[in-house]
C-alpha cells in the first residue's frame, strides 16, 4: 500500500524531533538543545485515528546558511517538502517570529503543499498567548502546542489525517515488488531485463529515473507488479543529497510493497546505506530478497561468490535468512531466477503454522532451553500460537513477558526458522501475560 507522507518542517531547535518522538510514542529521533542535531532524516509509520503515514522529522532549514552542514540539512529538508502530501511546520512561540521563520514562510508557501503551522512550547495559557503572534506569517492561525508535554499534540494529528489521501492495498491477485538500492546499481536495468522491454530509462548518470513507475508481469500464473524506485530530480544536488532523497523514496516504496528486491553493486564495497534499506523492510515486515548485480564484471574463481557471501553476512548478520542471487541486469544472467525467488519468499510471507504442530516442536525447544531466570524469577511459556500473517507473528504466552531478554527471542526465531523455513520473511515474536 502507498502511505502518504507527512513532513516536520521548521528551523533548527524548535523540538522537531521531540514532536517526531511524540507522535511515534517512542523515542527514535536523538533530541538536543544544540541547534542542527538531527543530521540524518528520521522515517517512520505513525498512527492516529485509524490512520496510517509515513512521518519524516528534517535537520533545521537555514536557507541562507554558509556553513556547509547548514546548507545540507536545508536543501534535505526542502527535498522533504517535496516529497510530502502535507507539512507540518514547528516555530518557536518563546522566541517570537525569526526572519528565519518568514524566509521559510515563503518556501511554505511556494511548494503548494497543505502546511499547518504548530507553535511549539507552548505550556500553558501564556504560550497561546505568545503563539497569537505567528498568525503574521499568513500561513494561517497557529496551533499552540508542547511536544515535550504533549499538549494539543492529538489535536494537531486530528489535522494531519483530515482528508489524507488513503493508502491503496494491492489486488489481492498481485505481488508488488519493490526494487530498491543505492543510485547507479542498476534497478531500471534490473526492470527492463524483467519486462523484454526497455519500459525504463537507463543511464549511468544516477537520478535519471524521475519517478516511480509501476510495471507489471506475469509470471508463473502470478501477476508482478514491479516498482522501480525514483532517483534525484534535482541534478545540482546529488552530490550532497542523494543517500537522503534515495532513502527517503525506497522506504516509500517499501511500504507499498509485497517483497522488497535489494540490488547491490558486486564492483563496488558494501556500504551502510545498503543494510538500513534492509532494516526498513524487515521493520516493515516485507519479505526481502538480496540481489548481487554487475557479478559479470568480476573476475572470478570457485571461491569469488563464497568470499562476496562470507562478507555480506559478516556486515549483515541479522539478514541471514535471506536469499542471495548473483545476477547481470546488462546480460540477463540469472535474472529469471529472480522470478522464483520473488514467489518463494512471498509464499513464506504468508505462511501460517497450526496451533498443535507449534505445541508439538517449538514447545519442545522451549522445554528443552527454557528463558534464564532473571532476578530469582522463573520465566515458564507453556502455550504459542501464530497471531497473524503477513509477517509471520508469533504470540508466546508466560508469566513475566517484560523479562524476556533479546538473545532469547532470537533464540525463539532460530528454532521456527530451522522448523519451518519461512525463507526471505522477518519473523515478529511477541510475549503476551499468561
Amino acid at each position: 500500500m502507498a502511505l502518504a507522507t507527512v513532513a516536520i518542517i521548521g528551523r533548527p531547535n524548535v523540538g522537531k524531533s521531540t514532536l517526531f518522538n511524540r507522535i511515534l510514542r517512542r523515542r527514535i529521533a536523538v533530541t538536543d538543545p544544540e541547534p542542527g542535531v538531527t543530521r540524518d532524516r528520521n522515517y517512520a509509520v505513525a498512527e492516529w485515528g485509524g490512520r496510517s503515514f509515513l512521518l519524516v522529522d528534517t535537520g533545521g532549514l537555514v536557507p541562507e546558511s554558509e556553513d556547509a552542514l547548514q546548507q545540507k540539512i536545508t536543501a534535505q529538508s526542502e527535498l522533504a517538502v517535496e516529497e510530502a502530501d502535507r507539512v507540518v511546520f514547528l516555530v518557536d512561540c518563546r522566541a517570537g517570529i525569526h526572519p528565519l521563520d518568514e524566509e521559510l514562510t515563503g518556501l511554505l508557501l511556494k511548494s503548494g503543499r497543505p502546511v499547518i503551522l504548530a507553535a511549539n512550547k507552548a505550556d500553558d495559557d501564556r504560550g497561546d498567548l505568545e503563539a497569537a503572534e505567528f498568525a503574521n506569517l499568513g500561513l494561517g492561525e497557529p496551533m499552540a502546542i508542547s511536544a515535550i508535554a504533549g499538549r494539543r499534540v492529538g489535536d494537531l494529528l486530528d489535522w494531519v489525517i483530515k482528508d489524507l489521501p488513503e493508502a491503496k492495498a494491492a489486488a489481492a491477485d498481485e505481488i508488488a515488488v519493490a526494487v530498491v538500492g543505492r543510485p547507479n546499481v542498476g534497478k531500471s536495468s534490473f526492470v527492463n531485463k524483467l519486462l523484454g522491454v526497455d519500459r525504463h530509462i537507463v543511464s549511468p548518470t544516477p537520478g535519471t529515473t524521475r519517478d516511480a513507475v509501476d510495471s507489471r508481469m506475469k509470471a508463473f500464473g502470478k501477476t508482478l507488479v514491479l516498482i522501480d524506485t525514483a532517483g534525484l530530480r534535482r541534478k545540482a544536488r546529488v552530490k550532497d543529497n542523494i543517500e537522503f532523497y534515495t532513502t527517503l523514496r525506497a522506504v516509500k516504496s517499501i511500504y507499498r510493497a509485497d517483497v522488497v528486491c535489494l540490488l547491490f553493486d558486486a564492483s563496488i564495497p558494501l556500504a551502510t546505506q545498503d543494510f538500513k534499506i534492509a532494516e526498513h523492510a524487515a521493520e516493515a515486515g516485507k519479505a526481502l530478497v538480496f540481489l548481487i548485480n554487475k557479478w559479470d564484471v568480476i573476475e572470478k574463481d570457485e571461491t569469488t561468490a563464497g568470499e562476496y557471501v562470507h562478507r555480506l553476512e559478516q556486515k549483515a548478520k541479522n539478514f541471514a535468512f535471506v536469499p542471495m542471487v548473483f545476477i547481470s541486469a546488462l546480460t540477463g544472467q540469472r535474472v529469471n531466477k529472480v522470478l522464483e525467488y520473488v514467489l518463494k519468499v512471498d509464499t513464506e510471507l504468508r505462511k501460517r503454522i497450526k496451533t498443535q504442530v507449534l505445541s508439538e516442536t517449538i514447545m519442545a525447544d522451549v522445554r528443552a532451553l527454557p528463558p534464564p531466570a532473571v532476578k530469582g524469577k522463573y520465566i515458564k511459556i507453556p502455550y504459542v500460537t501464530q497471531a497473524e500473517e503477513p509477517p509471520p507473528t508469533f504470540v508466546f504466552f508466560c508469566n513475566y513477558p517484560k523479562l524476556i531478554r533479546e538473545p532469547y527471542m532470537r533464540y525463539l526465531q532460530n528454532r521456527l526458522r530451522e522448523r519451518f523455513g519461512f525463507e526471505g520473511a522477518p519473523i515478529r515474536i511477541r510475549f503476551r501475560k499468561k
